[in-house]
């Protein structure tokens, strides 16, 4: 279950919104296939493990992190491919969350006289498949809020300077995390100041999908995030926004997509369910302290990960990650749960759940 486990993370920014899925089938003790869900909409883990084969399957015991498909979808259910190859045993990870199967293969699989063991590495299993499991059960994306900050939770000094305040390194990792997640998002504020592209520099062929919230439509025409039209952007506004400059963002390509206001502001809620709609199952934001501070007080974030560089910058007017009016009494705030720690060159990373 361990090796299924590594050869379902070698899909990762590739699957979306598909599950990350290894299987590895196991004969007289040893491995004679692996597979995994490659990409969305080919084969799963089973039919290539099956495929990869060095000798016959049959009276074989396969490993699957996650249970097999009993529907059929892009792919025929891969429960039938089980029965039909006449495997002896099959252990799984985790069940499906998803509704259509939901036990129902463990079912089949137990009628046609197979072996079933379920709920090994069952944590490992569900921590690799967080999006998904929400995404599939809610239709609502995996929110993950990622900040780099200084010691004393700053993103830029007082005369608004950012590059770079966390280490090499640590921008590197976040670089995985665009990979992994499928949208990114960010506040208009940033978009002017920064005039970022919003891509994933560690994998060209990754579309990664860009949100901009900007409530009055103040975003410049010639912004990156909208001359480069290789990926998909989405600007997030108001249903009382400039409706000619709404015409004129469609025209180059842009999805504008309009909500309600909350405080005079895109309501993050009916956003986020928007987005779900149209197939987001993730999103990664790297708002600036407005953006991030709503995104907390509408309860959408599900994850939070920090990375914290040694410095300190101190000033009033140093902008913070988190900005806003705050939480006035301590129980307001946020709080995390399965909080995890590691150092990432100079800098030390602190993740965590939403409780």
């Amino acid at each position: 279950m361990e090796r299924a486990l590594e050869l379902a993370m070698k899909g990762i920014g590739k699957v979306n919104p598909n599950p990350l899925v290894g299987a590895v089938i196991v004969k007289d003790r040893k491995i004679i296939g692996e597979g995994y869900h490659e990409c969305y909409g080919s084969a799963h883990a089973e039919r290539n493990a099956v495929k990869n084969s060095t000798s016959l399957v049959e009276g074989s015991t396969i490993y699957i992190t996650l249970e097999p498909c009993a529907h059929y979808g892009k792919t025929p259910p891969c429960v039938d491919l089980i029965i039909e190859k006449k495997f002896k045993k099959v252990v799984i990870g985790m069940l499906d969350p998803n509704i259509l199967v939901a036990g129902k293969s463990i079912e089949k699989l137990k009628q046609h006289g197979i072996e079933v063991v379920v709920g090994i590495k069952e944590e490992e299993c569900k921590k690799i498949n967080e999006i998904f499991i929400k995404y599939i059960t809610s239709k609502i994306p995996f929110v993950i809020l990622k900040s780099g900050i200084s010691l004393d939770g700053k993103i830029a000094t007082y005369s608004g300077k950012s590059k770079w305040i966390t280490s090499k390194e640590s921008r590197e990792d976040s670089q995985k995390l665009r990979n992994r997640l499928n949208s990114i998002m960010v506040g208009i504020n940033t978009v002017i100041a920064d005039d970022p592209e919003l891509t994933c520099r560690i994998n060209d062929e990754k579309k990664l999908i860009r949100i901009v919230v900007d409530t009055k439509l103040r975003i410049p025409l010639d912004s990156k995030v909208i001359k480069n039209n290789n990926n998909l952007t989405i600007i997030a506004t108001t249903l009382n926004s400039d409706k000619k400059k709404k015409q004129k963002l469609i025209a180059l390509g842009v999805k504008v997509i309009e909500v309600s206001e909350n405080n005079n502001k895109v309501d993050l809620k009916e956003l986020v369910k928007e987005l779900g709609k149209a197939g987001i199952d993730s999103i990664l934001i790297e708002g600036g302290g407005t953006l991030n501070f709503s995104a907390l007080e509408e309860k959408i974030v599900d994850k939070v990960i920090f990375y914290i560089s040694p410095k300190i910058l101190g000033g009033k007017k140093s902008k913070s990650c988190i900005a806003g009016m705050g939480f006035s009494e301590l129980e307001e705030a946020p709080n995390l749960k399965d909080i995890s720690y590691r150092t990432i060159g100079e800098d030390l990373v602190i993740e965590g759940y939403i409780k």
